[in-house]
């Protein structure tokens, strides 16, 4: 991986455990999902029009229809994670969910986009997913789902790791096809993204306008998180996306989980989330994991 890439990666990895953590502040639903939509359209319309208005004109087929799925994904994705916010913890639905996405990324990656891995890669990939394991709670997590003292305890890691697994699926989805959009079409990282998020904000705008006095509601106790998000997301993963230009999809997926090792100190110092001690071993090994991944 080059160093560019790798730069690249960790500076997308810190922005965006940040906005998770925002976003878990929030507790909101798909009507959370549509106002940072909103404010990220607005935001960064600027630099939308000033790159769109001499290439999506030039756009076909293929480049719309990589950019209407790009937008469905991430709302399947995001308003997955945000239920997953609301009935678990963050440290265990986001680091099944980050870590279930690249794995999966790199299966099809080098499956069905002929990318080879090197060994330094296996081993990154392989220390990536132990890491993961023991942010989410390791053995313990397994054990309190299968039979925790208390049945709420029990529910909620359960339901922890239905929605973690289920948002990594959807992590896949996107990132391959925001990788082939940017490595084998060629189109902009930037406008894969932005224009993705206004078939985001038409998909989602049902859930507002079926009740309006609760949106509004919604909107004076969350607009700041939505900002928030609406600001520093796109940047996140519009740094990946350069990324994916200038290394391989399968290394730089598994590489993005150098965010768990920011939310696992973030998670458990904000939210007061619990088992901090294995939850920072793991943060270490996805870090020497994603030092393999580098040297891969």
């Amino acid at each position: 991986m080059s160093p560019t890439a790798f730069a690249l990666i960790i500076l997308a990895g810190l922005i965006h455990a940040g906005w998770n953590i925002a976003a878990k502040k929030a507790g909101g639903d798909a009507r959370f999902a549509f106002f940072t939509s909103v404010l990220m359209m607005l935001a960064w319309a600027p630099l939308g029009w000033w790159l769109g208005r001499a290439a999506v004109p030039l756009w076909g087929a293929r480049e719309w229809t990589l950019v209407m799925a790009s937008g469905a994904l991430h709302v399947v994705y995001y308003v997955t994670l945000l239920r997953g916010y609301r009935k678990a913890d963050l440290t265990v639905v986001y680091p099944l969910a980050r870590g279930t996405g690249p794995l999966l990324s790199s299966l099809v990656a080098v499956l069905l986009l002929g990318e080879r891995l090197t060994p330094w890669g296996v081993a990154g990939i392989a220390a990536v997913v132990g890491g993961v394991f023991l942010i989410a709670g390791g053995p313990a997590l397994l054990r309190t789902a299968q039979s925790g003292a208390h049945p709420q305890a029990r529910r909620r890691v359960r339901k922890g790791l239905i929605y973690g697994v289920l948002t990594g699926v959807f992590i896949a989805s996107y990132t391959v096809v925001d990788g082939y959009a940017v490595k084998v079409a060629l189109l902009s990282p930037i406008l894969v993204d932005y224009m993705g998020n206004l078939v985001r904000i038409v998909l989602l705008a049902p859930a507002v306008l079926r009740d309006l006095p609760t949106a509004r509601r919604l909107w004076h106790q969350q607009w700041r998180y939505a900002l928030m998000v609406a600001i520093f997301s796109p940047i996140a993963y519009v740094l990946v996306l350069f990324a994916m230009q200038h290394a391989p999809l399968s290394l730089v997926a598994p590489a993005r989980e150098v965010s768990m090792l920011f939310a696992a100190l973030l998670g458990g110092h904000l939210l007061g989330e619990g088992d901090r001690a294995a939850r920072v071993g793991g943060a270490l090994l996805i870090a020497a994991g994603v030092v393999a991944l580098a040297l891969g």
